[in-house]
């Protein structure tokens, strides 16, 4: 058993000395950074150690913008997204022909370029010269005025955005579930069939119980995939996302270190520390959640 021991550590000496140098030691780098006051990337240099970095980020008008546009897309893109592909997947489930087909048409946006997608969503929702723009064109056919969507009120902005990436992160969410629902036996569906028990409730007490360890995984993965979130936005409203008022935190972070207020890695270091407390909370929260949702 020892001798094994010691086989096991040297095949995970690689990794670890890759996670250590790419992860852990960027971690505590940024960490450092976001205690340095008035820090200068060139001469390295800083005037103090305190937390002023934290105090700017939580007053600045910018962040508390990014804040609240990174959590309404959190709320409402998450739940949306995981319940969408959970009625798709159990639909897909119930098709014997044609099902890899519709299969491989659902996940065809997840393969497909995100600025590509973001090109063909400012097609639908972007009024131009020539034409409002399909969306609108719709409204505009019963009986409704023109919204622009693009450049246009904060509500129409977070519409098409959240829109955008619940079809972005759908089309994983339905191969991962459909792959769920094809492992549940189908011993389970028989004898609920036997005791006359209805379709809804063979859902919620059956399908839902059994494949609730990967709906945990989709959820957990899009909190912090929608915590993350910034080429979504960057694809339909440009770089120039604070003037859009629909920056996010990563944003954020990039204006910080790159964008035309940059060259400030102490204010960026601080934002991503705290981005990084929201998310390690929010996955604490739905680890303690799952231990009485969650069914292995």
């Amino acid at each position: 058993m020892e001798k094994n021991n010691h086989k096991a550590w040297l095949y995970l000496i690689p990794a670890m000395i890759f996670l250590g140098a790419f992860m852990v030691y960027p971690l505590i780098d940024v960490f450092i950074y976001s205690f340095e006051e008035n820090y200068h990337s060139v001469s390295q240099t800083y005037t103090g150690i305190g937390l002023f970095n934290y105090k700017y980020v939580l007053s600045d008008p910018y962040f508390l913008q990014a804040l609240k546009n990174t959590f309404i897309l959190v709320v409402i893109t998450v739940p949306v997204s995981t319940a969408m592909a959970l009625i798709i997947s159990v639909c897909l489930a119930s098709i014997k022909k044609l099902r890899e087909l519709f299969q491989t048409i659902y996940f065809l946006p997840y393969v497909t370029n995100t600025l590509a997608v973001g090109l063909v969503f400012m097609i639908l929702f972007k009024k131009t010269p020539y034409s409002d723009g399909l969306i609108n064109m719709i409204i505009n056919f019963f009986g409704f005025s023109s919204v622009d969507f693009i450049g246009g009120p904060y509500w129409a902005k977070m519409l098409v955005l959240c829109t955008y990436t619940v079809w972005v992160v759908m089309p994983f969410k339905i191969l991962i579930l459909t792959s769920a629902l094809a492992g549940v036996k189908q011993d389970y569906y028989n004898a609920a069939k036997i005791d006359g028990t209805s379709k809804i409730r063979t859902f919620f007490r059956i399908t839902v119980p059994m494949i609730s360890p990967m709906l945990f995984y989709l959820v957990i993965t899009g909190f912090i995939g929608a915590f993350k979130a910034y080429s979504d936005a960057v694809a339909l409203f440009g770089t120039d996302l604070n003037s859009a008022e629909m920056n996010t935190i990563v944003g954020y972070v990039y204006d910080m270190l790159y964008g035309n207020s940059g060259g400030y890695p102490s204010y960026a270091s601080a934002a991503a520390i705290i981005l990084f407390a929201i998310v390690l909370t929010i996955t604490c929260i739905n680890l303690i959640v799952s231990k009485k949702n969650v069914h292995y």
